[in-house]
């Protein structure tokens, strides 16, 4: 067990927009509803769970020379976290547009991040995060970087407990070369679906068996509102979320389980248990306008009180 965990993440932390539609979806055709900007990113989004749960964070990212880049820096400033990030002056600060539906559900969501991929591989060679990364108890990234930075990501960790965040199906392929060197990989069905080498209907046990062929050996494993899959050395699992009391959006539920779980990971909890607290913050996080919710210690309690126990897969 850590006492008073400090961890370091390296991924995205951007311009969110979310625009939700009021009525039926219509494609092709003009949808009335209201646009949102906020700041997110995987771990980013992350990060503020984690804070909120006793971790010390500290976050290297990459913006650009705009007025987004501020806006990005003022919130991890306001969030608690120490900014090691990166600004070039030329570039574009990279955001992530989301439309989602009446209910909540993302309709299609809009990546313009090519600055990560340009600038990560280097950034992540650069002496002050060697020393970083050094100084940590435990890495979060993402993959918002490129396969080469994730690799020389892992191996400065020297076997501190890395922990990543999958971001989309298209992205989740750049995790492979580096699947086996994780403590935890947190995805949604699509994404694992990807990884697995199943079909999307597949069964939890055959998840679970077509991750482990690809050198997972722990995962985590979103289905919306559908049970929570998760499985390590000791076997597999699902956990049931509790039924929302209100949808006010989806946007970033994964990242706050994922940020809350691993925090409690790091307070030396067992996994079942760690993710009981990432069902209870993605929860909090659903019901929320934000993507991740100015919950307090007494909300956080009453809605883990809520998260059922761990059910074993056979």
């Amino acid at each position: 067990m850590v006492k008073s965990p400090k961890i370091l993440a390296v991924g995205g932390a951007h311009i969110d927009r979310r625009g939700q539609v009021y009525g039926p979806y219509v494609p092709a055709a003009s949808n009335p509803g209201t646009m949102r900007e906020d700041v997110g990113g995987g771990v980013f989004n992350a990060l503020r769970s984690m804070v909120r749960r006793g971790v010390s964070a500290s976050l290297l990212s990459m913006r650009g020379g705009d007025a987004s880049a501020d806006t990005v820096s003022r919130a991890i400033a306001e969030a608690g976290i120490a900014d090691l990030s990166a600004v070039f002056l030329d570039r574009t600060t990279p955001s992530y547009t989301a439309l989602i539906d009446r209910e909540g559900e993302l309709i299609v969501g809009f990546a313009d991040m090519a600055l990560y991929d340009l600038a990560f591989p280097k950034q992540i060679r650069r002496s002050k995060i060697r020393q970083e990364v050094a100084a940590a108890d435990a890495i979060l990234c993402d993959a918002n970087l490129p396969s080469a930075a994730l690799e020389r990501l892992l191996s400065l960790a020297a076997g501190k407990p890395v922990f990543a965040i999958a971001i989309s199906p298209a992205k989740v392929t750049r995790l492979i070369p580096v699947l086996g060197g994780l403590a935890q990989l947190f995805m949604n069905r699509r994404e694992a679906v990807v990884l697995a080498g199943v079909n999307a209907g597949a069964a939890e046990r055959e998840m679970v068996d077509g991750l482990r062929c690809s050198g997972l050996t722990r995962g985590v494993v979103t289905a919306g509102n559908g049970p929570v899959l998760g499985f390590d050395e000791a076997g597999a699992f699902s956990i049931l979320p509790p039924v929302p009391r209100k949808v006010a959006d989806v946007t970033g539920a994964g990242d706050a389980l994922a940020g809350a779980t691993v925090a409690a990971l790091l307070r030396g909890l067992p996994l079942r248990q760690a993710v009981r607290e990432g069902v209870a913050a993605a929860t909090l996080a659903i019901e929320s306008a934000n993507a991740v919710p100015e919950f307090t210690a007494a909300s956080f309690a009453e809605a883990l009180a809520l998260v059922p126990d761990a059910r074993e897969v056979a």
